[in-house]
């Protein structure tokens, strides 16, 4: 199941919510030249170019649906067709932005500061990423992937390791001035009930399972997620469900 810019978009508002506050943090003001990795369908590369209109930049992506979507939102900029994992230009950056994005990727150790290398001095690395691995939506993902009859496909799929705010700070200490680390709660309103609960992480979190499955497994993987989630969110008396959705974000000036 490739990444598909429909399916993210479906919540394109709550996504979009995180990254308003991470670039509003960002504390860099002369920016010449910004780059957005993993910037999807173009939401979070929109946000960043309202905040530096007069900065060139470049929104950097593997998905070639969703860089479709990003151009058609933002004619007027740049994007990449490439692999945060080894993307590593000789140039260097005023702000380097991470939506949502390197949660994907493993070693955090050496990507980090490879990351906070390409800045100029003064320049800004600011990330987010979710941190909901124990959360229900990723716990019971899990146990259907280990215990349904898929599970010889699905069993042994694992998210690359995320880390606590200290790891990063330690991380980050010698390669910047500053380094900021904090974790918020949002509690999203899905007025889809659970069913949206369930299409919110199709687009994410459940990509890897159903990625190995065929379409009727899919079917069933998903149908057995749907009861499972239904019993670990209450919906509203409206049948809106409040998704808690806790994220990490961090702010490093070189």
């Amino acid at each position: 199941m490739s990444w598909s810019a429909r399916q993210y978009s479906m919540f394109e508002q709550q996504r979009t919510r995180p990254v308003r506050d991470l670039v509003a943090a960002i504390p860099t003001q002369s920016v010449k030249h910004a780059i957005d990795l993993g910037c999807g369908p173009g939401n979070s590369t929109e946000v960043l170019a309202a905040r530096f209109p007069d900065a060139r930049i470049t929104g950097l992506d593997s998905s070639d649906d969703m860089l479709a979507d990003a151009r058609q939102r933002l004619p007027d900029l740049s994007f990449e067709l490439a692999d945060i994992g080894t993307w590593n230009p000789e140039q260097t950056y005023d702000v380097i932005l991470a939506n949502a994005s390197l949660q994907w990727l493993p070693d955090h150790a050496e990507l980090y500061p490879r990351l906070a290398a390409r800045l100029n001095q003064g320049g800004t690395l600011a990330v987010q990423t979710p941190d909901n691995l124990e959360e229900p939506a990723h716990r019971l993902a899990r146990e259907v992937a280990a215990n349904g009859p898929w599970a010889s496909k699905t069993g042994s799929v694992k998210h690359p390791d995320r880390h606590p705010a200290a790891y990063y700070y330690e991380l980050l200490v010698p390669h910047c001035a500053e380094v900021d680390v904090w974790r918020t709660t949002y509690h999203h309103p899905l007025a889809g009930g659970h069913q949206a609960v369930v299409e919110w992480f199709k687009g994410s979190a459940l990509r890897p399972y159903l990625q190995r499955l065929d379409e009727g497994e899919q079917a069933a993987f998903l149908a057995a997620y749907l009861k499972a989630i239904s019993q670990a969110y209450p919906a509203l008396p409206d049948g809106t469900v409040l998704l808690p959705f806790p994220r990490l974000f961090i702010v490093a000036t070189r």
